[in-house]
């Protein structure tokens, strides 16, 4: 079994999606992987790594930390192989791994905290939800990033962590909503409920400095 990752760009589409026929490999590949096919593991390993790397970048603002996340979530997804239920599909199975081996990882380093709306409900009634404490700039940080990548960022972190994931699965990973659907195991309607309310929330984070730049950030149903 594999143990390491491409570097991956990021922030730029990759072929592969959370579609059908993206779903039915890998799902394919992870029923021969319970079975012990390694050699099988091994190309599912290939198949979602890039994926995998860009989304726990962005949630977790470091490209160390995330290739180090990445390999541990490939691991536990191997080690708990036999739990896999038949017929189920795997990628909203593993992309649950991935988002709480980073939640566990941000929790564990004090950079995040159970959300004050998880005392009563989120916008899609959900109870629980976590806020971020950090302030890592994000992925993008170093000497080449301007000054609107840097608020973009600073904003980023101010946004709960579901609130964040959602933005990511759509606006870096370009993930149709029915894609983030079958990612999340989330009824499309919440999928569309809390894009709405994350992208509302960081526009009005982000409004006062960037007043003309949020046009992709929009709601689609304002465009």
């Amino acid at each position: 079994m594999s143990d390491t990752f491409p570097d991956i760009p990021l922030k730029k589409p990759v072929p592969d999606k959370y579609g059908d026929p993206m779903e039915t490999l890998t799902t394919q590949l992870m029923n021969a992987s319970k079975a012990g096919d390694e050699a099988a593991f091994d190309q599912l390993v290939l198949k979602l790594s890039d994926r995998a790397y860009g989304v726990a970048t962005n949630l977790v603002g470091s490209k160390e930390d995330a290739r180090d996340l990445c390999q541990e979530a490939f691991m536990k997804t191997w080690r708990a192989r036999t739990t896999f239920r038949d017929g189920d599909p795997f990628l909203p199975w593993f992309h649950r791994i991935l988002r709480n081996t980073c939640f566990s990882f941000l929790r564990k380093r004090g950079r995040i905290k159970r959300s004050s709306l998880s005392a009563g409900q989120n916008d899609d009634g959900d109870a629980t939800d976590w806020d971020l404490i950090d302030d890592n700039p994000g992925p993008s940080a170093g000497p080449e990033r301007d000054e609107t990548k840097t608020l973009f960022w600073e904003a980023m972190q101010r946004l709960s962590a579901r609130d964040r994931e959602i933005l990511v699965l759509r606006q870096f990973q370009d993930l149709s909503y029915r894609e983030i659907s079958h990612a999340l195991g989330v009824p499309e309607g919440t999928v569309m409920s809390r894009l709405y309310h994350a992208r509302r929330r960081l526009r009005e984070f982000l409004e006062p400095h960037l007043d003309g730049a949020l046009s992709d950030f929009k709601d689609e149903s304002e465009q």
